[in-house]
């Protein structure tokens, strides 16, 4: 009988060890640096490939006359020496500049805008219900319908580029920060209060840090918003003294029906956008899933 409970305690013992071990084991951040070559395979690669097919079939497309109009499908290697010659006679950079210049700063604003005016709603039930189905609304309105009524505010200047920026951002800044808010856990601010985090100290220790990730996916949008905003801008309300971004690129390629131009443009607003969010928003992206436990470094 003895045994028999010895070899049971034994068996549970083992058992828990076993567990802990299992639950040590999960815990445990890899720190090591990945290889080279599985970075290459996961990371890397596929995108290329994906590039690769995507040029092979448009090259199919014109080598085998399946659109034969070079004003409705230029080659691939067309649009090349369109971009090599801008490049040549320095202009490529200068669109570049001149359309991320004005997101990046248009953008700037409109998060020193989008995250007290979000807080504010998040916070103040009255603000909610006053101006939350606005900002709901202002949200889903294109952003080219801002452009009219902003041009003729303004007129053809930065300053009308800047305010088709904020109208497009801010409602998806403030609405991500809105929804990250809703989403932290009540116990989490009834601790706070126990700690004395209250008032603004417990919306800068509690609130939010615990609704980042809310927020940072409405900073992605509010991007993505950004930057439509203004290549609608640059195309519709063109103007020399402006200078040319791409949205003008774009627009340009467009009267002087040379296709190749337009996906030149095309192909550098893609970019660019791909560009800012990799640089940019996918790094702050894992490092706040990181800090939650939600991401391993590998």
């Amino acid at each position: 009988m003895a045994s028999t409970e010895t070899t049971a305690k034994d068996r549970d013992g083992g058992d828990l060890a076993g567990l802990e071990a299992g639950l040590d084991a999960l815990e445990t951040v890899q720190t090591g640096r990945r290889p080279f070559r599985q970075t290459f395979v996961e990371k890397i690669l596929p995108p290329v490939i994906a590039v690769a097919l995507v040029l092979a079939v448009w090259q199919a497309l014109v080598s085998f006359r399946i659109v034969d109009d070079p004003s409705k499908l230029p080659a691939p290697g067309a649009v090349w020496d369109v971009a090599q010659r801008a490049w040549l006679q320095g202009e490529l950079l200068g669109y570049i500049w001149t359309s991320v210049s004005r997101g990046l700063l248009g953008f700037f604003f409109a998060l020193l805008i989008g995250t007290p005016l979000g807080l504010l709603v998040a916070r103040v039930k009255f603000v909610r219900a006053a101006i939350g189905p606005i900002l709901s609304g202002l949200q889903s309105l294109p952003s080219v319908a801002w452009v009219p009524p902003a041009v003729i505010w303004l007129g053809l200047n930065n300053q009308m580029m800047y305010a088709v920026i904020l109208l497009g951002a801010v409602p998806s800044i403030a609405n991500g920060l809105v929804s990250g808010v809703d989403q932290v856990p009540p116990l989490f601010l009834r601790a706070g209060r126990t700690l004395g985090a209250t008032g603004l100290k417990g919306t800068w220790h509690i609130v939010l840090p615990a609704a980042l990730p809310g927020y940072v996916a409405g900073l992605k949008q509010g991007w993505a918003f950004s930057w439509r905003s203004l290549m609608a801008a640059e195309i519709i309300a063109s103007f020399p003294d402006l200078g040319v971004g791409l949205g003008q690129l774009l627009e340009n390629g467009r009267n002087a029906s040379d296709m190749a131009m337009v996906f030149e443009a095309i192909l550098l607003i893609l970019t660019v956008g791909i560009a800012i969010d990799l640089l940019i928003f996918s790094p702050l992206e894992r490092w706040v899933l990181r800090s939650r436990g939600l991401l391993v470094r590998s």
